[in-house]
C-alpha cells in the first residue's frame, strides 16, 4: 500500500521564479520528511478560494505565501502569532487541529538570523537604517527590534509610510523620515525596498555607509546586487545580499510544519552553486 505523502505548496503570482520548492525538497531530504512541496500560481482575485479550495484536499498541510497575496494571507488567517500580528503580512499558513487557519511571517526571523548566525553580525545597540517602508520591512521590524539594536531610522521616498510604519512601534527605538533627512552614519543598512531589481538605487547619502558598516541586500542575484555594488563603492566593510534570509525563512516555515530544523548551510552553498 502507498504511503500517504503529506502536501505543501507556495502560492504567488509570478511564481514560476520561486525557488521554494527546490528547497523545501532538499530540506525534506536532509531530514528524512515525506512531503511534496509544489508552486501554485493564483489569479489576482482568486486567493481566498484558492486557500479554501487547498486546504479542502485531504493531506494539504502547509502554505508559503509570495507577492502579491501576503496582505491578504493576513486578513484571512483566524490565527496569528505575535511577530505576525504586527507585520500585517504572513507568508505561512497552517491549519491547527480544530481545522483554524493559522498564520506566521518568518521573513524577519530568516533576516536576524541569517545576519546572526550566518554572517557574525550583531544588533546590540546597533544603529540600523532600513531603507523603504513597504511590506518586506514591515514585516522584518519586530525580530529586528528583538535583538535590541540601540536605533532602527526608516528611510522613504513617501516620509509619511515610513512615519505611520515607525507609529506602529511606539515606546521602541523606531523613527521614519525622507531619504534625504537620513543624517550619520550606521552599523547596519538594509535596502528593503525592491530598487536592486529595476537596478536603481534609493537616493540615500554615501556618507552612511563607513568602513565599519554592514550592508544587507534583501534582493538577491548571481552577480553583486546594484545596491551592495554601490554600498562597496562607498567603502563598507561587508555586504550581503538575500539569499540567506530566502533559505532561512523557508527552515523556520520547515520548523513550524515539520517540527525539525534542516541544515541551512549546505541547501544555502548549493543555490548559491546554482546561481553561479
Amino acid at each position: 500500500m502507498a504511503t500517504a505523502v503529506d502536501h505543501y505548496a507556495v502560492m504567488g503570482n509570478p511564481i514560476t521564479h520561486s525557488k521554494s520548492p527546490f528547497i523545501h525538497a532538499l530540506f525534506a531530504e536532509a531530514t528524512g520528511q515525506k512531503l511534496h512541496y509544489a508552486a501554485q500560481l493564483v489569479e489576482q482575485n482568486g486567493f481566498s478560494q484558492a486557500i479554501e479550495f487547498y486546504f479542502d484536499q485531504g493531506g494539504h498541510l502547509g502554505l508559503s505565501v509570495t507577492v502579491p497575496f501576503k496582505e491578504q494571507a493576513w486578513q484571512l488567517a483566524e490565527i496569528k502569532t505575535e511577530r505576525a500580528e504586527k507585520a500585517g503580512a504572513l507568508n505561512t499558513l497552517w491549519l491547527d487541529g480544530e481545522g483554524k487557519l493559522n498564520g506566521d511571517n518568518t521573513d524577519g526571523l530568516g533576516l536576524v538570523r541569517d545576519l546572526k548566525v550566518n554572517n557574525g553580525i550583531s544588533l546590540k545597540d546597533a544603529r540600523v537604517l532600513i531603507l523603504g517602508a513597504g511590506g518586506a520591512v514591515r514585516g522584518v521590524l519586530e525580530p529586528l527590534l528583538t535583538e535590541q539594536p540601540k536605533e532602527i531610522v526608516i528611510a522613504n521616498r513617501t516620509v509619511s509610510k515610513a512615519e505611520t510604519l515607525a507609529n506602529l512601534f511606539l515606546g521602541q527605538p523606531v523613527s521614519g523620515c525622507g531619504f534625504s533627512d537620513v543624517s550619520g552614519s550606521f552599523d547596519v543598512i538594509i535596502n528593503g525596498t525592491s530598487a536592486s531589481l529595476q537596478g536603481e538605487l534609493p537616493p540615500v547619502s554615501g556618507s552612511v555607509v563607513t568602513g565599519n558598516t554592514t550592508c544587507y541586500d534583501m534582493m538577491y542575484s548571481k552577480d553583486t546586487t546594484v545596491f551592495n555594488q554601490w554600498a562597496l563603492n562607498q567603502g563598507a566593510g561587508k555586504v550581503i545580499d538575500g539569499l540567506g534570509m530566502l533559505v532561512e525563512q523557508a527552515a523556520e516555515q520547515f520548523v513550524i510544519w515539520r517540527g525539525v530544523r534542516p541544515d541551512t548551510d549546505a541547501v544555502f552553498k548549493i543555490l548559491r552553486e546554482e546561481m553561479s
